[in-house]
């Protein structure tokens, strides 16, 4: 594989969070208030990133097994389909976050670290103690695997509203 072709399927996980943030950005620059701004952020995080940034792993598991395998480093398997239906379950959510409340976005964001940051640890593992150097294993997927479902957490947390103060 020439340094071009690696470079760029090494980099793609990341047009799943330059879209959303980009296009969140010149959305939110019109909006009367940092309310208003915030939840904009969380839409388009949550549809974009972590929804269709999952929809597009599903199909690409799915599709075309034989190139995902090649891409992380290993031989096709079976667990590629259970990669695939995770993913499925985690655009699933990444779609019902964008009218979630605050609490519900918190708990989809941790839904989706407990796998993203899952994959995460097997993939830094598989670099450093086997040499796994595919563009599917290090690289942007590294990022898209860390980033996804912190910024989801932070941001709902940052939407929170606070509680009212319990008089006894």
């Amino acid at each position: 594989m020439d340094n071009f072709s690696y470079l760029a399927q090494s980099a793609f996980p990341l047009v799943w969070m330059l879209v959303p943030a980009i296009g969140a950005f010149v959305r939110a620059r019109h909006a009367p208030s940092a309310r208003e701004r915030l939840e904009i952020w969380q839409r388009w995080w949550a549809i974009g990133a972590l929804g269709f940034g999952s929809l597009w792993m599903t199909v690409a598991f799915l599709a075309f097994p034989d190139v995902m395998a090649t891409a992380i480093g290993f031989d096709r398997t079976p667990f590629l389909f259970e990669i695939a239906f995770a993913n499925l379950g985690l655009a699933v959510m990444g779609f019902r976050a964008a009218s979630a409340s605050a609490r519900e976005r918190v708990t989809i964001g941790l839904g989706a670290g407990m796998f993203l940051w899952g994959a995460l640890v097997g993939h830094v593992y598989q670099w450093f103690a086997n040499g796994v150097h595919g563009p599917g294993n290090t690289g942007g997927v590294l990022v898209y695997d860390l980033v996804i479902p912190a910024v989801m957490i932070i941001l709902a947390l940052r939407s929170r509203t606070p509680r009212p103060a319990i008089v006894a």
